[in-house]
């Protein structure tokens, strides 16, 4: 589907095996006719990016070095694409498909991280059989980690503090966005790959769960360096929230795209429509739905979908490019095609938050309001090795309905809000265009 024509991307949301996600939906149906399955697909969610509450939505999200050159490893010749002595195949190319032959192998860690540096592929991502199981489990809604969001910088010479979970241990220690993270447990993690520096702050092993402690060496935006200790938590996702706005407006916030957040968001939809004919009982009159997925980063593909069907009466939501070329991911029929809606987006809008809001957009359900998103639509799928451990490779792209790119290109919003504007910005442009949209009378 995380080009154009062949976009979507992962997600890094959160990576995933997006295969299994197309499979599913062609083979239930909730994609509607024309939805092909995917051949060898893995009985894995798809998801589009490990975030935070992915790979760490709520702590770190993951975004691999844009741009990464390709390392030369022991064994491996990048250039001309050859088999390894390993049995996995290295195109090179970075493109989808870049890593082959990998299930089943056995590669010890080293190995596994030098296919990967060979490949060119800049989402591709090795875990270990523990810290994929915590990256899992953050998709069912919960995670373990102190409640950051983290990118790489200044060309992944640095990693930046992007974000910090209210209330969460990193919060209550004094971190604040913008901070420069240094070091975890004095691994320094300049040069890192983001899923290197998300896995030091979740920890994974057994003796690195909730209530482990963690040391973080950090910078001040006046240069100056401390240490901040956390111990690690269980923090829910809290992916969907759901507020009352002035004029009556409904605000739904999807922070990511776990399992169950379709069938939450679909509720509060429903709950709208009471809403809505109490305030007509009552001569108030309602003032339609904000779609939040500012900061969103990612998730499960199936779950984007399921979500955008909620605005949907049917239709394309995305095409994606992958291993059976194109195809279409559809909506299912029955949807809310009719009440006012604008989605707000912003520059940590990503993966498969990208999807919804591209798929909205072009299909002119809604009016986009904020910042252009991050831009990355690609979609990984997790290969496990003999040792259980997981290699994700990018497989493919999604795009917009009308075959927009969004990978490297990110969504445009129809109404620009500039990055760094305070929330209410934002907030209050939705609802100037909700009031323009609302039924007269």
């Amino acid at each position: 589907m995380s080009g154009c024509l062949r976009r979507c991307r992962q997600g890094a949301t959160l990576a995933a095996a997006f295969g299994a996600a197309v499979a599913m939906g062609a083979a239930t149906g909730a994609w509607g006719q024309g939805s092909a399955e995917v051949a060898g697909a893995q009985s894995r969610p798809a998801v589009v990016d490990r975030s935070e509450s992915q790979v760490a939505r709520g702590d770190e999200r993951p975004a691999l070095l844009a741009g990464a050159s390709p390392r030369a490893a022991d064994g491996v010749d990048g250039a001309d694409g050859a088999v390894e002595p390993w049995g996995a195949t290295v195109t090179g190319t970075g493109e989808a498909s870049g890593l082959r032959g990998l299930e089943g192998l056995e590669l010890t860690a080293e190995e596994a991280r030098a296919l990967i540096a060979a490949s060119g592929d800049e989402w591709a991502a090795y875990y270990d059989p523990e810290r994929f199981e915590s990256f899992e489990s953050s998709l069912e809604g919960h995670y373990t980690g102190v409640g950051l969001w983290v990118r790489p910088d200044d060309g992944g010479r640095t990693v930046r503090i992007d974000g910090v979970r209210p209330g969460g241990p990193a919060a209550r220690a004094g971190v604040v966005e913008g901070d420069r993270l240094l070091a975890v447990d004095g691994v320094p993690v300049s040069g890192l790959a983001s899923t290197e520096v998300v896995a030091l702050l979740r920890g994974g092993s057994a003796d690195s769960g909730a209530g482990s402690a963690v040391a973080l060496r950090l910078a001040g935006a006046d240069g100056a360096e401390r240490e901040v200790r956390l111990v690690r938590e269980l923090l829910s996702n809290g992916d969907v929230a759901v507020d009352r706005l002035s004029g009556g407006v409904t605000r739904i916030a999807v922070e990511t795209f776990s399992s169950g957040v379709a069938a939450q968001v679909r509720e509060a939809m429903q709950q709208a429509g009471r809403d809505a004919e109490e305030a007509a009982d009552a001569a108030v009159g309602h003032g339609g739905v904000v779609l939040d997925l500012r900061g969103n980063s990612g998730g499960l593909v199936s779950e984007a979908v399921a979500t955008a069907s909620v605005f949907l009466d049917g239709g394309v939501v995305a095409l994606y490019d992958g291993p059976n070329g194109l195809e279409e991911l559809r909506a299912e029929p029955g949807g809310d095609a009719r009440t006012p809606l604008v989605v707000l987006v912003d520059g940590a809008t990503r993966s498969a938050g990208e999807l919804v809001a591209a798929a909205l957009q072009d299909r002119g359900r809604a009016v986009v309001v904020g910042s252009t998103t991050f831009g990355k639509g690609t979609v990984q799928e997790p290969s496990t090795l003999a040792d259980g451990s997981v290699v994700e490779r990018t497989v493919g792209e999604y795009f917009g309905p009308q075959g927009r790119r969004v990978d490297g290109v990110g969504v445009r919003p129809d109404l620009p809000v500039e990055p760094g504007e305070p929330a209410e910005v934002a907030e209050r442009q939705a609802l100037t265009v909700l009031a323009g949209l609302a039924p007269a009378g």
